[in-house]
């Protein structure tokens, strides 16, 4: 057995490419952070992600401080019990489900360096070697991200993700926009981040049923659950869950009661590894769909993500695994985006590194 016997709480601020990068209601010109390090008594150290996402109420202050009183918990416990090391933390704060999800992977990472396998044999092992990507189109006007949207297709993506804003007019002249400039043969999903009432959204979907798209995302409140019933019943493409599906128990009342056709799982959202686990495992058992949202940050993120994604049977639609392309100063190297795919790394643990210019002590 080897304890864990330091830790190590880093925040990070990593600027976008595009510092007009936005959504419906938030910008995000930086994307704010802290990694979480563990080192066990071999010098192994596993390294989680906590990403400070404003939308989801967190900020670096915030989650450094939860950090830091929850890490010294897990000092001197083995490093390969996950399980346990997890419910002392969920006992000993409430929520939080961002500081807990930079926990959550770091001890994954860490149990699988132990271990000398790559994270995805934590899971079952792997189905599938690759996986297929939906790129993200941030919220502009609809000639630039027309533009954009072709430029994507260039790079070889089958599908694209757009943000739209909650406007039926303009939201229609985007996707319409998107559509003419990209060809009938690739893969649509519309996101409006909540932007919209329920049935302004079913006649945003009326609307556009012409240009081939697949699914809604997230289009009401996550607390307007009837009203996310009511577009899932109103419209012919499917509807998926973002917001509205935070933990495992959220998301088996949305399959329970049928509220939407597919779940969008999110490893800083849902708390961590642990958690997205349950919540593919519920969608499975459930006949909902279900894929890896947008991990929007550092490598590390998309690592701990596309590792999980490789155990899981059950996608079926291309996941958003490849926005660490648009993040710059990542103090994290390695994965690969070939022709819209992304290769799962075989090597020990989460399978990406510290440049070699970063130095950090644990």
């Amino acid at each position: 057995m080897s304890e864990i016997k330091s830790f190590a709480v880093i925040p990070i601020s990593l600027p976008d490419e595009d510092p007009e990068w936005k959504f419906a209601g938030r910008a995000y010109p930086k994307w704010d952070a802290c990694v979480v390090a563990l080192k066990a008594e071999d010098n192994s150290v596993g390294y989680g992600y906590a990403a400070a996402f404003t939308h989801l109420g967190a900020t670096n202050p915030g989650v450094e401080a939860a950090l830091r009183r929850l890490l010294p918990l897990l000092v001197g416990r083995d490093a390969l019990d996950i399980e346990g090391s997890l419910r002392i933390v969920d006992k000993a704060i409430r929520d939080n489900q961002v500081a807990k999800s930079g926990i959550d992977c770091a001890l994954y990472d860490l149990a699988a360096k132990q271990l000398a396998v790559p994270l995805y044999q934590l899971f079952g092992g792997r189905v599938q070697s690759e996986i297929p990507i939906c790129r993200m189109l941030a919220l502009k006007d609809a000639p630039r991200m027309a533009e954009k949207a072709k430029a994507r297709v260039d790079e070889g993506y089958r599908a694209l993700k757009l943000k739209v804003a909650g406007d039926v007019a303009e939201d229609v002249a985007r996707v319409r926009a998107v559509r003419m400039a990209i060809g009938d043969q690739i893969r649509l999903v519309v996101d409006p981040n909540m932007s919209y009432m329920a049935k302004d959204a079913i006649a945003f979907v009326e609307r556009i049923a012409e240009f081939g798209v697949d699914m809604i995302e997230q289009p009401v409140r996550e607390s307007d659950l009837e009203g996310l019933a009511l577009v899932t019943r109103n419209v012919s493409i499917g509807v998926e869950a973002d917001e509205s599906a935070f933990s495992p128990a959220s998301a088996f009342h949305l399959a329970a009661h049928r509220i939407v056709d597919a779940v969008s799982m999110k490893v800083t959202k849902m708390g961590g590894l642990r958690n997205v686990l349950a919540v593919a495992r519920i969608c499975e058992a459930s006949h909902l769909g279900c894929r890896m949202g947008a991990t929007v940050g550092s490598r590390l993120l998309t690592a701990h993500a596309l590792h999980l994604c490789a155990a899981l049977p059950n996608l079926n639609y291309p996941s958003e695994l490849a926005e660490f392309l648009h993040i710059m100063d990542d103090p994290f190297e390695g994965l690969e985006v070939r022709d819209g795919v992304i290769k799962i790394p075989d090597e020990p643990g989460a399978g990406v590194h510290l440049r070699r210019d970063v130095a950090w002590t644990v």
